[in-house]
C-alpha cells in the first residue's frame, strides 16, 4: 500500500480533517537512522505529523519544522516538512531502546520524555517564520501536538499518530494519523459529534497494517459525518542536502575557521544529519571556498 494523505470536509463542510498512512516513509527513515523499535515509534508519529502539516504548504519554498525537546534518553525529534509533501528527520539517539510499558505498548513517552518542549516553526517564503512553542504534556507525541494546536495556534485539534511494529523483527506493519479541525463557526454539537469517535480512532493504525484503504477507514470512522475528500497526496522521506548546500556551511564558519581546518586538517568532511549522506571537500577546494568567501 503506496503512502497516502487524504485532506477533506466533514459535518457539512464545517470541520476539516487530514488522514495519513506512511508505513513506507516510517520504513525508510527507520532504515536510515538504523532506529531501535522505540525511535522508531517516536520519530515515526512525529514524521507523520509533520507530513500532514506539510501537505497544507502553497510554495515550494516553504517549510515546517517540529522539534521534541523532552529531556528524555532519545534527545532531540527533529522532523522537517517541505512541498510534496517531503519529510526528513532524525533522533539524538536513534539506537537508544527502552522496555515496552506494562501494556505492552512501545514506550514513546519514556524515550521523548515530557520535562520539555515542542517547537513548531512555519517557514511561509514571508520575511520572518512563525514560531510557536508549547509545554509537553506526555512525551507521546500526538498528545503534544494536539496542545500545540490548542495553546499556541489557539486551533482546538483531536490528533492521533500511531505506528505499529512487528514484535521480534521490529519491522513497520503500518502507520497512521489523523487530523481534525474545527473551522471557525463551527456549531458545538458539530465537534461533540466528532469527539464521540475518538476512541475508534486508535484502531486506525491497526486496521491499515491489516490491509485496509485509507479512505475506507475514514468513511467507516464517520459515516454519517458527511466525509468530502478534496484532496490526496502522496507523502514520501525524501532528504533536499546537497554539496552546494554544505559548501554554504563550510563558508558560514567564517574565514579564520575554515582557514584553520585547511591547515590542520587539509581536508573536511561533512554528514547530513536526515540522510547520513557524507559529502568530502579536499585541500583545493577548500581553498577555492576560502577565496569565494573572499570575494564575497
Amino acid at each position: 500500500m503506496n503512502d497516502q494523505i487524504l485532506q477533506g470536509l466533514l459535518q457539512h463542510n464545517t470541520i476539516r480533517f487530514a488522514a495519513i498512512t506512511g508505513r513506507q516513509l516510517v520504513s525508510e527513515a527507520q532504515r536510515i537512522h538504523t532506529l531501535s523499535r522505540t525511535a522508531t515509534a517516536a520519530l515515526g508519529r512525529e514524521l507523520l505529523m509533520v507530513a500532514m502539516m506539510a501537505g497544507q504548504l502553497k510554495n515550494d519554498t516553504d517549510s515546517v519544522s517540529a522539534i521534541l525537546s523532552g529531556g528524555g534518553p532519545g534527545g532531540n525529534l527533529v522532523s522537517v516538512g517541505r512541498k510534496g509533501p517531503f519529510v526528513k528527520g532524525c533522533a539524538g539517539d536513534p539506537g537508544y531502546e527502552l522496555p515496552p510499558k506494562e501494556n505492552g505498548k512501545l514506550d514513546v513517552g519514556g524515550y521523548v520524555g515530557k520535562n520539555g518542549k515542542l517547537t513548531v516553526v512555519r517557514d511561509l517564503s514571508l520575511k520572518e517564520p512563525y514560531v510557536g512553542m508549547c509545554h509537553l504534556i506526555s512525551g507521546e507525541v500526538a498528545e503534544d501536538f494536539a496542545e500545540y494546536f490548542t495553546a499556541s495556534e489557539q486551533q482546538p485539534s483531536l490528533v492521533y499518530l500511531g505506528v505499529r511494529l512487528e514484535p521480534l523483527s521490529g519491522r513497520v506493519l503500518g502507520a497512521g494519523g489523523l487530523l481534525i479541525q474545527p473551522l471557525p463557526d463551527c456549531p458545538e454539537e458539530n465537534v461533540d459529534y466528532v469527539m464521540s469517535k475518538a476512541q475508534l480512532i486508535p484502531h486506525l493504525t491497526e486496521r491499515l497494517s491489516e490491509g485496509e484503504e485509507l479512505r475506507d477507514i475514514v468513511c467507516s470512522l464517520f459515516p454519517e459525518g458527511d466525509v468530502s475528500f478534496t484532496e490526496e497526496l502522496h507523502p514520501a522521506y525524501l532528504c533536499d542536502c546537497s554539496r552546494e548546500r554544505m559548501e554554504r556551511a563550510l563558508l558560514s564558519l567564517g574565514r579564520e575557521e575554515l582557514t584553520q581546518i585547511i591547515e590542520e586538517d587539509g581536508q573536511a568532511e561533512l554528514s547530513c544529519h536526515f540522510c547520513n549522506s557524507k559529502y568530502s571537500f579536499t585541500k583545493a577546494e577548500l581553498m577555492d571556498l576560502l577565496r569565494e568567501g573572499a570575494r564575497a
